[in-house]
């Protein structure tokens, strides 16, 4: 199964590692699942794992949050983005999320967003959902 994240996931992830975003990055890392992201949304990625306020909420410094963007970078497949399909959603920030689903093909967009991109994301036969609803969906508990 091929998901894309949206970067609230991700700092979810960060910010939490007993949660379920955590757990997707897990389950990505034991290769059950797996995981796409364009550059332009991996660099959205480090920079918002990056800001001072996700730092102090996780108790990371800038080196942690390094390490952590180095894994999460090594589970990640690539995805070129071949297609523009821009305006689909009301927040131009959301938009390079949605290229990176359409064009990974993903089975799902997970985000704490979905309202954001429900619509949008329904043109494309694209699944969105919150990280903790997914993993339900697909049979699961939390793993340690």
């Amino acid at each position: 199964m091929k998901l894309v994240l949206d970067t609230d996931v991700v700092v979810a992830a960060l910010r939490s590692p007993t949660g379920a975003a955590a757990e997707l990055l897990r389950r990505a890392r034991r290769g059950r699942i797996t995981l796409a992201a364009s550059v332009s949304l991996f660099v959205e990625y480090e920079a918002v794992c990056s800001r001072q306020r996700h730092l102090e909420a996780a108790g990371l410094t800038l080196t942690d949050v390094g390490i952590f963007l180095d894994a999460l970078a090594s589970l990640i497949q690539p995805v070129p983005i071949h297609y523009l399909w821009r305006p689909q959603l009301h927040d131009p920030a959301d938009e390079l999320v949605l290229e990176a689903a359409v064009n990974a093909r993903a089975d799902a967009l997970l985000s704490f967003n979905v309202r954001h991109f429900h619509a949008a994301a329904a043109k494309f036969g694209l699944m969105v959902s919150p990280p903790g609803p997914f993993l339900i969906s697909i049979g699961g508990e939390k793993t340690p």
